[in-house]
């Protein structure tokens, strides 16, 4: 069985309805799908080795009764089925709260939709998906592969990008950061759960043997993503690497007022790519401590580790260029970071890592919270050899990587000092916190690049506009404040 083969027949046959429009719809409508059937082969597995457990899904709505008799019901009849039986009880079931399993399958549907509108074309899908058995282990592994295609998808689904990390930064970020078992790991702005997925791999690469290692790890992965679609692809990734009932809470992370987490809610790592701009609702600031309110999403997340972090609690994160050079509530996001938190390595990444989402330069920081920055190293990613950036047909692979890797314990060595280079702490502080420190190694005449200067150039203006807003914004507390 061709898996891969399998899911382009189901998006060609997708092609043909008139209700699915797009590769964002189309994603969405095989990730409820995957999902439901996935759920149905962790049922089957959770039967066998569980005594007494019953499926919080009614059984006339199990994947098996309905959809795996491939001359089952079909047409109108089929989507009268989905449209009025299925998704209606499915997103409003009845289940207590200490059943994760029918709160997670509950909470998947609510803003689940069926986009097909030909019940003889959605037959002919769900026949296809029967041809992957998730109950085989080996089977599940090669569609592991076929998952992270169809994630991989969403960089051409339009506004969709935004929700996917390549993976070889998810993995490469998650190997240095170190997880161990026990730890609890948080992703607040999850997408589809590269990171978290990186994390349980990691953590089964070093050795999760017995029931109650198992059962650690099942508790320990938290996620949380506000958006319906990303938040069900994670659902399922999560379950496709044998999470029964995965910690994701779909809901906004900033809409909490920081002040209102306490000891309970301190995790030992974080690891993000928040997303950028300020694409949050008005009035999300308010949430977070004068010095840091900013329309900044992702400024905002940097604050929100700050909080999260227990003690000693390591965090890696994206950020754009934007950050490092940044005034206003950079500076003073920055001064908390090197004052309060050990920022020991920034890797600066070239053009074209998340294209299309975004083309502005970023950077993955990595920092433990407390004890103080005594220095910085810095190592900039080179593109390999002939090109210019990253891009579809080209995109970063995950063993360019090893360059790091290989340096992360031998900091010292000449060898690396073409790519890498070090801070003291009291020069930054000199520059007024300003983190965009090109390579001494570099020629001059690198940053003379047209696209360079442009990306550089969006990056400023985008600065501009955060600070012309953050000025609105205080200039019309302090109105308010005197009128009172």
């Amino acid at each position: 069985m061709a898996t891969d083969s399998v899911v382009k027949s189901i998006q060609d046959i997708m092609r043909q309805d008139v209700g699915v429009d797009g590769d964002a719809q189309r994603i969405s409508q095989m990730g409820w799908m995957i999902f439901l059937k996935l759920f149905d082969a962790s049922d089957r597995e959770l039967e066998l080795i569980r005594d007494n457990y019953e499926s919080p899904i009614p059984e006339d709505l199990r994947w098996r009764n309905w959809a795996a008799d491939e001359e089952g019901v079909t047409g109108d009849d089929l989507l009268k089925f989905i449209d009025e039986t299925l998704f209606p009880a499915l997103s409003d079931l009845e289940v207590d709260e200490d059943n994760r399993r029918g709160l997670i399958l509950r909470s998947v549907f609510e803003d689940s939709y069926n986009y097909m509108k030909s019940g003889t074309l959605l037959r002919k899908v769900i026949n296809k998906l029967e041809e992957i058995d998730f109950t085989s282990q080996e089977e599940r592994h090669v569609f592991n592969d076929v998952y992270e295609k169809i994630l991989r998808d969403l960089q051409s689904a339009g506004n969709a990008a935004e929700y996917y990390t390549p993976r070889p930064v998810t993995r490469f970020m998650a190997e240095q950061v170190d997880p161990e078992l026990g730890e609890a790991v948080l992703d607040p702005a999850c997408g589809t759960g590269g990171f978290l997925v990186d994390t349980i791999e990691h953590l089964r690469r070093e050795g999760v043997d017995s029931v109650q290692e198992r059962d650690q790890l099942q508790r320990t992965i938290q996620g949380i993503e506000k958006k319906p679609l990303p938040y069900m692809l994670a659902m399922a990734n999560l379950i496709l690497h044998d999470i029964e009932a995965p910690k994701l809470k779909r809901d906004n992370s900033l809409a909490q007022p920081l002040r209102q987490y306490g000891p309970s809610d301190k995790v030992d790592v974080i690891l993000t790519n928040p997303p950028f701009g300020g694409k949050e609702p008005d009035g999300i600031e308010r949430n977070f401590p004068q010095e840091y309110r900013t329309r900044e999403t992702a400024d905002l997340f940097l604050a929100l580790a700050f909080k999260r972090l227990k003690p000693g609690g390591r965090c890696a994160i994206v950020l754009p260029d934007g950050f490092l050079f940044g005034e206003g509530v950079k500076t003073r996001l920055k001064e908390t970071l090197l004052e309060e938190h050990d920022l020991h390595t920034i890797v600066r990444m070239p053009k074209g890592v998340f294209a299309p989402y975004t083309n502005i330069n970023t950077n993955l920081l990595f920092f433990e919270k407390g004890p103080s920055t005594d220095e910085v190293w810095y190592f900039e990613h080179p593109l390999p050899e002939g090109y210019k950036q990253y891009t579809k047909t080209k995109p970063l692979q995950f063993d360019e990587f090893e360059l790091e890797k290989e340096w992360w314990d031998d900091r010292e060595n000449e060898k690396f000092d073409e790519y890498a280079w070090k801070v003291p702490v009291e020069e930054i502080e000199d520059r007024d916190y300003n983190l965009d420190i090109d390579n001494p190694h570099e020629d001059d005449e690198a940053i003379t690049d047209p696209d360079e200067l442009l990306a550089r150039y969006e990056s400023l203006q985008e600065e501009i506009d955060e600070t012309r807003q953050s000025l609105k914004d205080e200039l019309k507390s302090a109105l308010q404040k005197t009128l009172a």
